[in-house]
């Protein structure tokens, strides 16, 4: 059955109009690839709604961007291109060949060809003339995309000497030539057995999803594969086809089974490449002769050893075992796997959601299950696909963890319980086994953090990055939405701050000004107690003085005493009064400057000053007595002040 598998594959498509390769393959699958079977499974039997057969031919359709899968060619193979003509045709007369002049590494080589030739004919020549091998051949100058391989030089317009310029491939691109090169689509004839294949790819495909798509439909797996055609290229596998160097628009190739390559029997998941709702998936038990899986989409899942599980059973430390999980995860799958956070789901969701909302990112839960048909095609295809890792990297925060041992399990929805609430626990709780693996996406809206979506493993890569990019859109927008809340948040709260510091800054000063108003007064107070205590001392320095000065004032003469000496003081402006005292005549000065102290004039702030002549008397000897100064009997003198 496995000989003429595509051809049934190429009747069933023609006949159904199903153009999807994996949905067929599917269909005939359930048929055991019989073709009359599988087309009574899906048309219609009353003849109400009969699909008709599709016009266009099947040589050719486009490979899916998500996953490989390809349409073979359903022409036999010795049906050959009615283009195809051979240079050394005897009809061609020497008047009738088409000149080139070709520019190569700045030298010039004159070709001659015939206008029944094909361009693939002129390849051929130019490599025996000029040594770049055909695959690897950019000639420019030949009439851009209708210049195919098949396609006649006389039915190019091309003048008599035409000039054409060739380039090896594996020379320096410009930009604009890589980005034409990447949007090109390469038809590849591939040459199998006695078979036929045309297959069409956008440059964007690389040579290993080629070979992946190859072994769909020889059975032949990709390390068994001995390929003729495909140049020689560092990293050929990994290589877009628009970098390889690939004859454009067609490229010629063979491939056959290598040499004592044995077949072993294997288990494998074949997954549909349709990323629509009805993507399905099933076990196939096959030996001998049957596939023998290595494919993307025939995952092997009968290792020569026994898997290392991604968890530990009774993990008691969430933390560690989240850090296990990333360990192993990546040891299993490879390097193309997401990073996962390594902690705990609190600290997860504190990293994502509970940030600045310009710094918050999707927290994506990933569910894994052992036991699950899915997790493995999960893991390796659509977790590992470019864009799925490009998008997760940059806009998630993934947490990974394991759900196939129960008190693993127990211990995930306590903890999401606990962060999300009873609903969130609900929702993991629902998923069932044969759903798994399943990305739960969490997101911050508003001041919540609930589950925005769950993404099931039963979905192609579309379908994924679809649901990727939608929350990502209504994240983005409500990022947007918390961002400006907290900017007009942050606006009102430094006003406020603002104000505050304001009323902060004017209660301090009004307590500087209490302060410095009760220093000062303190200080007043201070000093006006300095003074008043000065004060009394000088006035008990004064009154003291008087006291003494008054002990030292002789007794006034007893009345009707005839000699005596009366002296009359002129107390100073603004006193209008007069002091009076008799005294003997043998009395000294001093007496009479004592009774002036007493009475609060001392000598030392007043001077007694005698009208006729005018004198100091405070100046004259204080022995000299009253009659000696002439102060006998009366007198009236003066005081001023110094």
């Amino acid at each position: 059955m496995a000989e003429n598998r595509e051809e049934i594959l190429a009747n069933f498509q023609g006949i159904t109009a199903i153009e999807d390769v994996a949905e067929a393959i599917y269909h005939l699958d359930e048929s055991n690839w019989d073709l009359l079977t599988a087309i009574n499974r899906v048309m219609p039997q009353d003849g109400s709604n009969s699909v008709s057969r599709s016009n266009d031919t099947h040589d050719v359709d486009m490979i899916d961007d998500d996953i490989s899968v390809i349409t073979p060619k359903t022409h036999p193979p010795d049906r050959e291109d009615s283009n195809q003509a051979s240079t050394s045709s005897p009809r061609n007369s020497a008047t009738d060949l088409i000149e080139f002049q070709v520019h190569y590494n700045n030298k010039m080589h004159d070709v001659k060809m015939s206008p029944v030739a094909t361009v693939g004919d002129l390849k051929k020549r130019l490599e025996s003339v000029c040594g770049v091998p055909v695959c690897r051949q950019q000639i420019s100058g030949l009439g851009g995309s209708k210049a195919t391989s098949g396609a006649l030089l006389g039915h190019l317009a091309l003048p008599r000497n035409a000039v054409l310029r060739l380039k090896a491939a594996d020379q320096l691109m410009a930009d604009d030539e890589v980005a034409e090169r990447l949007t090109n689509t390469y038809v590849l004839h591939v040459k199998h057995d006695d078979k036929d294949y045309t297959l069409k790819y956008p440059g964007t495909k690389t040579v290993q999803e080629v070979k992946n798509d190859i072994y769909s439909l020889t059975d032949i797996p990709v390390r068994h594969q001995a390929w003729t055609g495909w140049p020689t290229v560092m990293g050929l596998d990994d290589t877009v086809l628009a970098m390889v160097g690939l004859d454009h628009p067609q490229h010629e190739l063979s491939v056959k089974r290598a040499p004592h390559a044995k077949q072993k029997e294997y288990k494998r998941i074949i997954v549909e490449s349709s990323d629509s709702d009805n993507s399905s998936v099933e076990e196939v038990e096959e030996s001998g002769d049957g596939f023998t899986a290595e494919d993307d989409m025939f995952v092997d899942l009968v290792p020569s050893e026994r898997l290392q599980p991604l968890m530990s059973e009774h993990v008691e430390d969430e933390a560690l075992g989240c850090i296990e999980f990333a360990q192993r995860f990546k040891t299993r799958y490879g390097p193309n796997t997401p990073n996962f956070f390594e902690g705990t789901l609190q600290d997860a969701i504190k990293e994502a959601c509970l940030k600045p909302a310009k710094e918050r990112k999707l927290l994506g839960l990933y569910l894994h299950h052992e036991q699950s048909v899915l997790s493995n095609v999960f893991c390796a295809q659509l977790l590992g696909c470019e864009a799925v890792l490009q998008t997760l990297a940059t806009n998630f925060v993934v947490y990974g963890w394991d759900l196939t041992h129960p008190d693993n399990n127990l211990m995930l929805l306590n903890s999401v319980s606990n962060a999300l609430g009873a609903v969130a626990s609900m929702t993991i709780r629902s998923i069932p086994v044969d759903r798994l693996p399943a990305l739960v996406i969490i997101m911050r809206v508003r001041s919540n953090t609930e589950i925005y979506s769950v993404i099931n493993g039963n979905v192609g890569v579309s379908e994924l990055v679809g649901g990727l990019m939608e929350a990502l859109e209504r994240f983005a927008s409500q990022r947007d939405e918390d961002a400006r809340l907290e900017r007009e948040r942050d606006a009102r709260q430094m006003v406020k701050r603002e104000q505050d510091e304001a009323y902060q800054q004017s209660l301090e000063a009004d307590r500087a000004k209490e302060e410095i108003k009760k220093q000062q007064e303190l200080e007043r107070n201070q000093e006006l107690e300095r003074a008043e205590s000065e004060r009394l001392m000088e006035a008990a320095k004064q009154e003291a003085m008087r006291s003494a000065a008054a002990s030292r004032v002789p007794a006034e003469p007893a009345e009707g005493c005839t000699d005596v000496c009366r002296i009359r003081v002129r107390l100073p402006p603004p006193h209008a009064a007069c002091l009076e005292r008799r005294f003997h005549p043998h009395h000294p000065l001093t007496a009479l400057l004592d009774f002036l102290a007493s009475q609060g004039y001392p000598k030392e702030n007043y001077k007694v000053i005698s009208s006729w002549p005018r004198r100091d008397l405070t100046a004259e000897s204080h022995s000299s007595t009253l009659k000696a100064l002439n102060l006998c009997p009366q007198e009236t003198v003066m005081l001023e002040e110094r």
